[in-house]
């Protein structure tokens, strides 16, 4: 360890010095020397440890009587091991000698305060807190292996009587909201009559007061027991220690998430400040780096938790049925099913591109996030009024100028399961969005909400096009499904191609008078010759094919995946204007309860009693272990281009890996 201060001589007077336990401090023996000082010995007290810095090419240790040349670079050093019980109980004695060193010409006198200080956090990363050896506590490392403490965005509620995100009050709503910060303790020890001449102040760099808070404890039951003593109105901290006090205890929060003007990092310090001398001068400082747990999402290979859904009504009626039909699905996976009400929801359906769910994660505590799009329609208050709560936290993003666009809903945000792609892992996943064609000046999704999205690290974004479609979201050409095979999911892409394919093989078996959507009392039915005939529709999905095409091939480089791990789902999409639709229900925009996929009823044609996209689809899906049930939702979501999975949400288990331990 450097040495953190040099303590001058004086061959007049005795020196007093305060050395923190366990920190080196360097001795001056060579400002103030005796005339005709050559050599010099040291000595010291039980409980000072002496340390001698020299070049052994320089210099050699002496031996018997002989001592330590005056005109090398040898330097003392000093430090002591435990707290001194009085002022000044440790002594460190300096000997000046001449050329014979016959008898000392003079001697300098260290008189030594024991002290220790030190700032720490859970930097081991094992839910408590530990008293660091020896760490660089200043810095912060990824990996499984890497030092570093953690602290969650306190974005909860906890207190459900009180108003806002508990980060919002720089007072302590509930005790519960503890668990929700990391503890960080001071350990002061030393004699009491020493804090009578020295002080303890603890700072928060400017830069990062905004995105911390510090409450210190006191012990006790009662809120006012914990006060707020850093954070943005306060930069720093005069720690009231009392007398005999060896420890303090105190808790950390975070303010915001990383962001593009946020890494991520936060650094709190505390400094054993001499208040005798003018001006005021810090003998000593420990600091402690904290990362912010970022906001991670999950993918459909997570088990669901929550099931999430609208009631809706409109000119075709209240839709019971397909809530019935959720339900149904629900209770297959011993999932919960939760439904908002029309009175809340105000008829918006979309539950799936008004909100994300994530998580975030501390070794000590882990609580569920709801990521508010920036959409606000009719659900716009349902994330932060409804979900918001005790251990369930909010975030958001407003767009600043401007109004959204279809690309700022999350049905247009997706996350891949854990992938490895030219041996770089992603044990999280990747985050993918849709964009606009490279350089085309298309519709994008909104920077304030790819830039939170990227900042979060742990599961870099990637950027697909989808404003091809009228729409413009992701989830209308791709969706993932898990397997139990080593693998553990495929992807399933939306395929023009395999559906012209399949109409083909049908019409060729003598079933070309099959009609599509059969069943459906308000659509016009088409035969498989009609469809097969129709160029406008050949070409529209021809289109639509080459679009995906350009994706699956992103997909396949940025997700690391081979054909094998794609399935093509038939589907078909026509034109209006110059973006795309789905011909019938869109069959990808499923949602995904573990093996069981409810799947939007496509009313293809029916061959032998049996629609043939539906038979097609199981036979593709049910040998990967997963069981398709088919849900009409074409007059209440269809109809409205959307399908299942833009009118449901899903709230999932968090990953059981770590994202500390990732390599960004």
């Amino acid at each position: 360890m450097a040495p953190q201060r040099a303590v001058q001589l004086s061959l007049k007077k005795p020196t007093y010095a305060v050395c923190v336990v366990g920190v080196e401090t360097y001795v001056d023996v060579h400002s103030h020397v005796p005339k005709g000082a050559k050599t010099f010995g040291v000595s010291g007290s039980s409980g000072v440890k002496v340390f001698m810095a020299y070049d052994p090419a320089r210099v050699t240790e002496p031996t018997g009587q002989s001592h330590w040349p005056l005109d090398a670079s040898v330097d003392v050093v000093v430090s002591v091991d435990a707290v001194s019980k009085d002022i000044g109980d440790l002594k460190v004695k300096i000997s000046y000698f001449g050329q014979q060193e016959a008898g000392a010409l003079g001697q300098s006198e260290l008189y030594i305060t024991g002290i220790d200080v030190s700032l720490d956090a859970d930097t081991g990363r094992t839910g408590k807190v530990k008293r660091s050896q020896g760490e660089d506590k200043k810095s912060w490392h990824w990996g499984a292996k890497g030092p570093g403490a953690v602290l969650l965005v306190n974005c909860d509620q906890d207190n459900p009587r009180s108003r806002g995100l508990d980060l919002a009050s720089s007072k302590l709503r509930s005790l519960d909201d503890l668990q929700d910060m990391s503890p960080l303790v001071l350990t002061c020890g030393g004699p009491d009559q020493l804090f009578k001449s020295h002080k303890l102040v603890m700072s928060v760099p400017f830069s990062d007061a905004k995105r911390v808070g510090v409450f210190c404890a006191r012990g006790g039951s009662a809120l006012s027991d914990y006060k707020q003593v850093l954070g943005p109105q306060r930069l720093s901290y005069e720690v009231e220690r009392k007398p005999g006090e060896q420890k303090i205890s105190f808790y950390v929060e975070a303010l915001a998430f990383p962001d593009a003007d946020f890494p991520g990092l936060v650094s709190l310090s505390v400094s054993l400040v001499d208040t005798g001398s003018r001006p005021e001068v810090p003998l000593f400082t420990d600091t402690v780096t904290f990362r912010v747990a970022p906001w991670i999402m999950t993918p459909n290979t997570q088990p669901p938790l929550e099931l999430y859904v609208c009631s809706v009504i409109d000119t075709h009626g209240p839709n019971e049925k397909f809530l019935d039909d959720m339900a149904d699905l629900a209770l297959k996976t011993n999932c919960k099913l939760i439904v908002c009400p029309w009175i809340e929801n105000r008829n918006d359906r979309w539950i799936q591109d008004e909100m994300e769910f994530g998580y975030t994660e501390a070794p000590h505590k882990s609580f569920p996030v709801v990521f508010d799009s920036p959409r606000n329609r009719g659900l716009k208050d349902f994330p932060y009024k409804r979900i918001l709560g005790p251990d369930f936290g909010y975030v958001t993003r407003e767009i600043p100028f401007g109004t959204p666009s279809g690309l700022d809903s999350f049905g247009n945000l997706d996350v891949s399961p854990p992938v490895t792609v030219n041996g770089k892992e992603y044990p999280l996943g990747r985050i993918l969005i849709g964009s606009s064609f490279p350089r085309s000046g298309g519709r994008r999704m909104a920077k304030v909400v790819r830039d939170f999205l990227r900042a979060q690290q742990v599961q870099a974004p990637v950027e697909l096009y989808s404003d091809w479609l009228s729409v413009g979201h992701v989830d209308e050409f791709l969706s993932f499904v898990p397997t139990s095979d080593q693998k553990g999911f495929r992807l399933l892409l939306a395929s023009p191609s395999a559906c012209l394919k399949l109409f083909r093989e049908k019409k060729e078996e003598g079933h070309g008078e099959a009609a599509q959507f059969d069943g459906l009392q308000h659509k016009k039915k088409r035969s498989i010759n009609e469809m097969l005939a129709d160029r406008v529709l050949k070409s529209d999905s021809q289109y639509a094919q080459k679009c995906i095409d350009w994706n699956r091939e992103v997909l396949k480089r940025e997700l690391g995946l081979t054909e094998r791990d794609i399935v093509d789902i038939p589907q078909l999409f026509s034109l209006k204007g110059s973006a795309a639709e789905a011909f019938f229900p869109d069959m990808v925009n499923m949602v995904v309860l573990g093996q069981h996929l409810g799947i939007p009823k496509p009313y293809g044609p029916i061959i032998n009693g049996r629609c043939c996209l539906e038979e097609e689809v199981r036979a593709l899906l049910e040998p990967l272990g997963l069981h398709c049930t088919f849900i009409d939702d074409y007059l209440s979501y269809h109809e409205l281009l959307g399908e299942i999975h833009c009118g449901t949400n899903v709230r999932r288990q968090p990953f059981s890996v770590k994202w500390w331990h990732v390599e960004p």
